[in-house]
Parts: structure tokens; C-alpha cells; sequence
């Protein structure tokens, strides 16, 4: 009971001070100034959760409209496409969406049906298109796998063969089978095929080309391998009979020593030029495609071979202006006629240039353009001499003869004119700084080409493709147009040049007037 009674009062001892503060505090509080804004003093009140039916897990979800539910697509990935090609956008000036409007299908179907390109700017253009940096057309990846394809292929086929390597290695050599056998293709037409078979040994899934197999377990010294492949080939039948003959004497040189030479096969592919190069009887190129040229640029091949090859693949844009001088250059014509009396004239010139004597510039020039002329060689002629050129204090025709050389270069835009030029260069020093041409001289094309600068007609359906994401696939529509117009449409050429400016090509559109103009191809 004591102990009761004194719990009790400590009890109210501790509960005494808090009400006696609880009431000085709600006295202070009515005696406290109100706020200039009431809310001001007031305290935010916590909101009250909200109540929500219990969920039955049995229940099946119930719609609360009748409308179909809004589907996004988007790519999967991590962000955006991505852009292969190996020249920026800064360079080429082209933007990086300039396939995005087009299929993959579509723009290879375009690839494969360009014309043979004879114009040196056709060329330029075409090269620089496909080696623009560029995002891959909307859809799934498939879609930029298959634009990578079509674009290595048609470097490879332009003969461009260290850009088509550098491209299909950067799109990924291991993506597909296909990425691989292009990578393999390119390999062999550069010998520089050790490297994937090397990859090959590593991951064999790559290729299903027993060829490729048997070439590159041979080259890795397992020739047991390679037998054993070639045995299972020859047993069951999966390759042609031409084909296993071909790499029966690549691996057993031995047994056929002093036999006939094998018929050159009727379809020459890069891994056929290969093992027949390997077994001693190389082809000639001058009858294949021009890929296979670039094989006669090495130190292993004659110089005439060299020549030759050097001449066709300078024609198609394939091959920089300085080799081509080095290998015009390289020695003494060994004869006469044909590329020889080309090759002396060249050289006659080139010493000429060095010696900086004005008389034997003027006399050496005309027979070495000529010359160029013969071999369809002008554009580089005139990009690797035009600087030199232009500071030569030339006169009468040789004057004239080099305005017309300094036209097809890139100081085009620097040849003026004065009352004694022919009026074919004033006309054409007109065209090469964008300027309607107050006269139309009677030359090839100079109608065409007037129109496309006094009244331009650029084809709108091209335009329209511009502008809705497909100016790569307006672009190779433009160049085939260019081309119909250098074989003699008029109508085609002014809507070619017309439609290069409207797509802000303008650097395009003067060289392709300058060229059809001075050019003369069949």
C-alpha cells in the first residue's frame, strides 16, 4: 500500500509540469500576432493515404476503353543506329540520315543497276557516297547489315579494294557468314588472306566454302586437315569437278609436275585467281573485272603489266594521282608503241615541268596530253600538273591548251578570260564559277549545259526524295542521269546538272559541265 502510494504521486509530479506547459502554450498561441497571410502560419497537413479496393488476385485485368492500346516501335539497341562509313560528314558535307528514308533492298537494286560510269566526276561522286559516314535505313538490323553488304561490294567491284577492307571491317566481320565471305573476297584479291584465316581458324563457323577451308588449312601448315577435307569433298560431290581438279594440284603439286595447264575457268572468282596464281599459272587481267588489276600493281608483276593496270584503274577513279605518276615514272620505256610512246611522253613533260623552261613546257605539253587523252587519263594529268601549270607564262595555242587543262582540275574556278580567249573558255570559265553564260558557243553539250544554269529544270521527283530522308537514293538516280547525258541527251544532262545544284552539289555540277565539255568518250 506504501508502495502504491508513492508510485502514485511521482506520477503526478512528472505529469503536472507537462500540463501546466501545455496550457502556457495554447495561451501563447491566442495571443500571438496574426500572419500578414493567414497560411502563412499555418502548419501543411499531412495528406491521408488513399484507400483502394483490395486487389483479387484471380481477378482478370479489366479494360477501361474499348480503344486499342497506342504501340511504340523503336529499334532495340542501345541508342540510336549505328554510323558506319569512313569519311565524316564535315568532309563529304552530306548528312548522316541521307539512306534513312530508303530500304536496304532498294538502294542495293540501285547499286546494281548503275550504267558503267565513263565521266571521272561519276566516279568521284559515286565513291564519295558510299564512303560517307551514314546510319542504316529504319528497321531492324538486318536492314544495316545489308546496306554495308551492298555498299563493300560495289567498292570491291569499282575495284577500290582498301576502302571496301576498311568498311567491312568496320561493320563487323563476324556479324554474319556473309560479312565474312566479302572479307574473304577482298583478302584474296589483296593477298592479305592469312589474316582471316586466321579469324577462321578460331571461329570455323564462319564459312561453309570448303574451298576457303582447304586454302586456309593449308596455309596454316595442317595439311592433314586439308586433305581430309578435300577427301570428303572429291567423295560426296560438293564441289564442281573444275574446282576440285584446281585444289587437288594446289595441295599435291608433286603429282601433277609437267601435266597440261588446267582451262581457265569459265566464272573466275578471287579464291580461283588465288590458287591458280599459287600452282604457277596465273591469268591475265585485262579480260577480267577490274578488281583483279589491282593485283598487277605489285613488285611481283612486269612493268608493262603494271602500265596496264595502272591506266585502267586511274580510268575508273580506283587508283591516287601520285601512283599512277610513280609507276609512269619508275624507269625507261623498254620499247615503242602503244603505252611506251604514252609512257616517253610523260616523262618528256614531267622533266620539262622540273626544269621550269617555258619553251620546253610548251613543247613538250602536247604531245603528253595527247598522250593522256589516248589512255582517258586527263582529270589526273591535270591534277597533278595544274598548279605548276598555272604559274607558266604560256602563249597562243599552248595558252589555250593549258586554260583547257586547268578547266578539268581543281583550280578550275581560277582560269579567267580576256578578249583574245577562244570563246570556248570564256564560255566555260563562265560554267566553272556558276555564272549563266551570257554566250553559247558551238561545242558538244554546251546546249545541255547552258540550260542548267540560265533556267535549271532539276527533276522534282528527285528533290522530293531529298527531302523525305533518301538523298543517297536521288544521288545514284542523278548519276545515272549524268551518264545518259554525256552519251548525247541533252534533256538528261541540263536535268542532271540542274538536279546536282537543287541538291546542293554545286562543286558536282560544274565539273560534270566542265567534263562533258572537254572529255571525248565514246
Amino acid at each position: 500500500m506504501i508502495r502504491f502510494v508513492r508510485q502514485l504521486s511521482v506520477f503526478c509530479l512528472i505529469a503536472l509540469p507537462l500540463g501546466v506547459a501545455a496550457q502556457t502554450a495554447a495561451q501563447n498561441d491566442r495571443n500571438a500576432p496574426l500572419s500578414v497571410i493567414d497560411w502563412l502560419g499555418e502548419r501543411p497537413k499531412t495528406p491521408q493515404p488513399t484507400r483502394k479496393a483490395p486487389v483479387k488476385p484471380d481477378e482478370a485485368p479489366v479494360a477501361r476503353t474499348a480503344l486499342p492500346p497506342v504501340v511504340t516501335v523503336a529499334p532495340l539497341g542501345k541508342g540510336g543506329p549505328r554510323a558506319i562509313g569512313l569519311v565524316p560528314t564535315k568532309v563529304t558535307g552530306l548528312p548522316q540520315d541521307l539512306w534513312t528514308g530508303s530500304t536496304a533492298e532498294d538502294i542495293a537494286h540501285q547499286l546494281d543497276r548503275l550504267p558503267e560510269l565513263h565521266l571521272p566526276v561519276a566516279h568521284s561522286l559515286l565513291f564519295t557516297l558510299l564512303l560517307a559516314q551514314a546510319t542504316a535505313p529504319q528497321g531492324d538490323a538486318k536492314q544495316g547489315d545489308a546496306l554495308a553488304l551492298a555498299r563493300v561490294r560495289t567498292l570491291m567491284e569499282a575495284a577500290a579494294l582498301d576502302p571496301a577492307m576498311s568498311l567491312i571491317e568496320q561493320a563487323g566481320v563476324e556479324t554474319s557468314p556473309d560479312h565474312f565471305g566479302l572479307w574473304m573476297q577482298v583478302s584474296l584479291l589483296l593477298g592479305t588472306e592469312d589474316r582471316a584465316c586466321l579469324r577462321l581458324k578460331d571461329k570455323p563457323f564462319l564459312t561453309t566454302d570448303y574451298g576457303v577451308r582447304i586454302l586456309c588449312a593449308a596455309r596454316s601448315g595442317e595439311w592433314d586437315t586439308a586433305a581430309l577435307t578435300l577427301g570428303s569433298a572429291q567423295a560426296l560431290a560438293l564441289l564442281p569437278e573444275s574446282d576440285l581438279s584446281l585444289l587437288d594440284r594446289f595441295l599435291n603439286p608433286d603429282l601433277y609436275e609437267g601435266a597440261a595447264p588446267l582451262p581457265g575457268p569459265r566464272e573466275m572468282t578471287p579464291l580461283k585467281f588465288r590458287l591458280l596464281e599459287a600452282i604457277g599459272e596465273p591469268q591475265p587481267t585485262r579480260n577480267l573485272p577490274a578488281a583483279y588489276a589491282v593485283a598487277d600493281l605489285r613488285d611481283i608483276a612486269g612493268w608493262k603489266a603494271q602500265l596496264d593496270a595502272a591506266e585502267r584503274l586511274t580510268r575508273i577513279g580506283a587508283l591516287p594521282d601520285n601512283r599512277f605518276l610513280g609507276i609512269y615514272t619508275d624507269r625507261e620505256p623498254a620499247a615503242s608503241g602503244g603505252v611506251w610512246d604514252r609512257v616517253e611522253a610523260l616523262q618528256r613533260f614531267d622533266t620539262a615541268m622540273s626544269s621550269g623552261n617555258t619553251e620546253a613546257i610548251a613543247k613538250a605539253l602536247r604531245p603528253a596530253w595527247r598522250a593522256m587523252q589516248q589512255a582517258e587519263t586527263e582529270v589526273t594529268f591535270a591534277t597533278l600538273y595544274a598548279e605548276d601549270l598555272q604559274s607558266t607564262d604560256l602563249t597562243g595555242a599552248s595558252a589555250a591548251l593549258r586554260d583547257r587543262i586547268l578547266l578539268l582540275s581543281p583550280l578550275y574556278e581560277q582560269v579567267t578570260s580576256a578578249d583574245t580567249t577562244p570563246a570556248e573558255i570564256t564560255f566555260l570559265s563562265q560554267i566553272a564559277r556558276g555564272e549563266a553564260p551570257k554566250t553559247t558557243p558551238d561545242i558538244p553539250h554546251a546546249q545541255g549545259i547552258a540550260s542548267a544554269f540560265t533556267t535549271p529544270t532539276p527533276r522534282e521527283g528527285l528533290v522530293e526524295m531529298a527531302q523525305n530522308g533518301q538523298l543517297g537514293s536521288a544521288i545514284l538516280h542523278t548519276i545515272a542521269l549524268l551518264e545518259d547525258g554525256a552519251r548525247g541527251d541533252t534533256a538528261a544532262l541540263r536535268d542532271a546538272i540542274s538536279t546536282l545544284r537543287a541538291l546542293g552539289l554545286e562543286d558536282a555540277a560544274r565539273r560534270a559541265a566542265l567534263q562533258t565539255s572537254l572529255l571525248e568518250r565514246d
